[in-house]
C-alpha cells in the first residue's frame, strides 16, 4: 500500500512529465531533425528560459500550500528596470545590481507573505495588487526600453559556459562545443537547493503538509501560518534572482519584459505535476514543465506554425492534457483510500 501510494502522488506525475517531454524531444529530433539534433539547440532552451525555471519553482512552492503567486512576471520586469537603471544611469556595477535585484524580490515576497500568511487576505487579491504595482512602478522608473552598455555587465551577460566534449561539427568539419550561460547554473543550482529543502528540511515537507490540509497540519504542530508566509518569502526572493537572470540574458530595461511569465510559470508547474489546489508537487516536474513548454513552441515554430495563436493553442492543449492527467492519478487515490 505505502509504495503504491509513494508511486501515486508526486513520483508518478514526475514520471509522467519527463515521459512526456523525452517523448517530445525525441519526436522532434527523429521527424523534424535540422536545429534539434545540435546539442546546441537544448543548451539554447535552457540559456532562454533559464530566468522561468527560477520563477517557476518559486511558483511551484506556493501552488503546493494550496496558493498563488501572479506577481512574479511583473516583479521580474521591475528588477530588470531597475537593475538597468541602475547600471546606466546612477553609475552603479553589477554587485548593487545583484543587492537591489534581490531587495525588490524580498521586499514583495516580505510584504505579500505578511498580507496572506498573517492577515488572511485572499493570495489571489494579494498578488494581484502586487502584479499592478510592480508593473506600474517599473514604468515610473523608465518609461522606454533601452540596452545597458555598461562594460562589467555586458562582460557577464557574454560570458559562457563551454561544455567540454559536447557539441556538433560545422560545414567546415570544425567541432563547436555547445555552451550555456550563466543564468542556466544559476537556475540549476536552484532547482537542486529548493529539491534538498522540499525533500529534507522540516520546513519544507511543512509546505505539502499546509497545502494538503492546513487543519491537519496545525494539530501536528506545525505553524501555519509562519510556513505559508516563508513560502511566499522564498518565492519573492526567486522571482528576484529570476529577474536578474532574466536581465542577463535580455540585457535591456523594458515595461513589457517578462509580460506573461506569470501565467508560463503557472503553466510550467502544473504541467510538472504540481496541483492547484496544494499538497503535491515536484521541483523537478517544474524544470521538466519548462522544458516541454519551450520545446512545444520549438516544434511549434519549426513546423512553419509561426502565428502566435498555434503556440497558445498547443500550450492549451498541453495544460488540460496535464490536468485531466492529474484528475485521474487523484481520483486513483481517494479511491484506493477508501
Amino acid at each position: 500500500m505505502k509504495t503504491r501510494k509513494k508511486l501515486t502522488d508526486s513520483n508518478l506525475l514526475l514520471v509522467i512529465t519527463i515521459s512526456v517531454f523525452l517523448v517530445m524531444y525525441l519526436g522532434a529530433v527523429l521527424f523534424l531533425g535540422g536545429g534539434f539534433t545540435k546539442p546546441q539547440s537544448f543548451c539554447n532552451i535552457l540559456n532562454e528560459n533559464a530566468a522561468l525555471i527560477i520563477i517557476s519553482c518559486g511558483m511551484s512552492l506556493v501552488m503546493i500550500t494550496g496558493g498563488i503567486d501572479i506577481s512574479v512576471g511583473a516583479v521580474t520586469s521591475l528588477v530588470c528596470m531597475c537593475c538597468a537603471v541602475n547600471l546606466d544611469f546612477k553609475g552603479g556595477n553589477v554587485f548593487t545590481s545583484i543587492l537591489i535585484a534581490l531587495g525588490i524580490g524580498t521586499l514583495f515576497g516580505l510584504i505579500q507573505g505578511f498580507l496572506i500568511a498573517y492577515l488572511d487576505v485572499q493570495p489571489f487579491i494579494v498578488t494581484l495588487a502586487g502584479m499592478f504595482f510592480a508593473r506600474g512602478m517599473t514604468t515610473i522608473v523608465n518609461s522606454t526600453q533601452f540596452n545597458v552598455e555598461n562594460e562589467e555587465f555586458q562582460a557577464l551577460k557574454n560570458a559562457r559556459i563551454l561544455l567540454p566534449g559536447i557539441g556538433s561539427y560545422n560545414k567546415k568539419g570544425t567541432f563547436i562545443p555547445a555552451y550555456v550561460e550563466i543564468g542556466v547554473v544559476v537556475a540549476l543550482l536552484t532547482v537542486l537547493i529548493l529539491f534538498v529543502f522540499l525533500k529534507w528540511f522540516k520546513l519544507g515537507r511543512g509546505f505539502y503538509a499546509i497545502g494538503g490540509n492546513s487543519q491537519s497540519a496545525n494539530m501536528l504542530g506545525i505553524n501555519v501560518k509562519r510556513t505559508k508566509f516563508f513560502a511566499y518569502l522564498i518565492c519573492g526572493i526567486l522571482a528576484g534572482i529570476g529577474g536578474f537572470v532574466y536581465f542577463m540574458h535580455a540585457g535591456s530595461g523594458s515595461p513589457s519584459h517578462a509580460s506573461g511569465a506569470e501565467m508560463n510559470a503557472i503553466a510550467s508547474s502544473i504541467i510538472g505535476g504540481t496541483m492547484l489546489t496544494g499538497g503535491s508537487g515536484n521541483i523537478i516536474g517544474t524544470l521538466f514543465g519548462v522544458l516541454s513548454l519551450s520545446t512545444i513552441k520549438n516544434i511549434v515554430s519549426s513546423l512553419g506554425l509561426d502565428d502566435a495563436w498555434w503556440t497558445n493553442i498547443t500550450v492549451a492543449a498541453m495544460i488540460c492534457l496535464f490536468i485531466v492527467i492529474q484528475s485521474v492519478v487523484l481520483s486513483g487515490k481517494n479511491k484506493s483510500h477508501h
